[in-house]
């Protein structure tokens, strides 16, 4: 997936699972519209998602060390962790009411604050309260 570095490319930030495909090579799970999101911005992936690749480790639900796989999404897609301010997204993950999952709060939030970004994701739920989803 190259990207011509003469365009201004706006942010978008990877939900956990579409991060987990990306670093499979599972680009076949991905829509199209998820696969030009990832073509025409910069990405984000929150903390938060970092967090959750150790929890579904744990889980024994991905077999790759989190680290492993952040490093690979950085260098394969040039995705970078987002580091805004974390007292903002946790201000506004209170507003996330929708669910009670911790992890879609706040990857929801980051991208929120972060100028309404759009938000790369699969799950139903969150592309049914967040505007700025796409798949």
């Amino acid at each position: 997936m190259g990207r011509g570095l003469e365009r201004d490319l706006s942010i978008a930030y990877l939900d956990t699972q579409v991060a987990i495909w990306l670093h499979a090579g599972a680009l076949e799970n991905l829509t199209g519209e998820a696969n030009r999101q990832i073509e025409s911005n910069d990405l984000l992936i929150s903390p938060m998602a970092f967090l959750e690749f150790q929890y579904l480790l744990e889980r024994k639900r991905i077999g790759k060390d989190p680290l492993a796989i952040y490093t690979y999404l950085q260098v394969r897609f040039g995705v970078n962790l987002c580091s805004f301010p974390f007292a903002a997204i946790a201000t506004e993950a209170l507003s996330c009411t929708w669910t009670r999952d911790p992890f879609d709060r706040i990857i929801v939030s980051h991208a929120k604050v972060n100028g309404e970004a759009v938000l790369i994701t699969a799950d139903r739920k969150i592309r049914q309260n967040y505007s700025g989803a796409r798949w």
